[in-house]
């Protein structure tokens, strides 16, 4: 009888435990889904020769935007929210391009969408931070403002201002925009999403404060659309 109670008890323990880690899993589980942009100030979709090029030159800031359709993060709703991070390394952002790199430290702005109440601000900072991992470095300002951001992934079309601090328009890639027939999404996002897919931007600017510098691109090969889902 004891043995048969221990077996019991172990199970029941057992089970306790399975309960409780899947629990917590089911807790952090945030269900965010949405649109995600992303351009930097060289190109992602181009051609090693042109790669070699630019690094060290360019590249050294970028744009990593998110437009939240439904989902919580950690509790905190943050359906219809939109946020930026805004960041300046000290070398190209070139991740994943087979380049040897070393674009530390990175300092970051994030400017989160002033509807957003001091609680989904906080939240988005922290939800932002979380996925763009080592890429945001240190954040040095966090602002509010009014971020309208719409992403057609068919057309590869997207328009992102946020205030008078960011702004950015794209197009789908063309013919015309190979000019050494080996151009391939040369580096990867610098956030983890699905369904990536490289585009044309027609401008991309910071005018903001932070990074002790204000930068503006027109007509580059540096912009990714994607999704995300967590």
């Amino acid at each position: 009888m004891r043995h048969m109670h221990s077996r019991k008890h172990l199970a029941w323990a057992t089970a306790l435990v399975v309960a409780l880690v899947f629990g917590t899993d089911a807790a952090h589980a945030d269900g965010l889904v949405g649109d995600y942009l992303e351009t930097r100030t060289c190109d992602v979709f181009t051609g090693p020769c042109f790669a070699n090029s630019q690094v060290g030159l360019t590249g050294h800031e970028a744009l990593l935007a998110w437009s939240i359709d439904s989902g919580e993060y950690r509790g905190t709703d943050l359906t219809n929210l939109k946020v930026v991070l805004v960041v300046r390394a000290s070398d190209t952002l070139g991740f994943g391009g087979g380049l040897v790199l070393n674009p530390y430290p990175i300092r970051s702005v994030v400017v989160v969408d002033e509807r957003a109440t001091s609680e989904q601000r906080e939240a988005l900072v922290e939800f932002v931070r979380a996925r763009a991992g080592s890429v945001a470095g240190e954040t040095v300002r966090v602002e509010a403002a009014p971020i309208a951001m719409t992403v057609d992934h068919d057309a590869a079309v997207a328009k992102l201002v946020a205030g008078k601090l960011v702004s950015l328009t794209t197009r789908k890639l063309e013919a015309g925009d190979c000019t050494c027939s080996h151009e391939d999404a040369f580096y990867p996002p610098l956030s983890s999403v699905d369904n990536a897919q490289p585009a044309f931007a027609l401008t991309a600017a910071f005018r903001g404060r932070g990074l002790g510098v204000k930068w503006e691109t027109t007509a580059t090969r540096s912009v990714f659309l994607g999704t995300f889902q967590e």
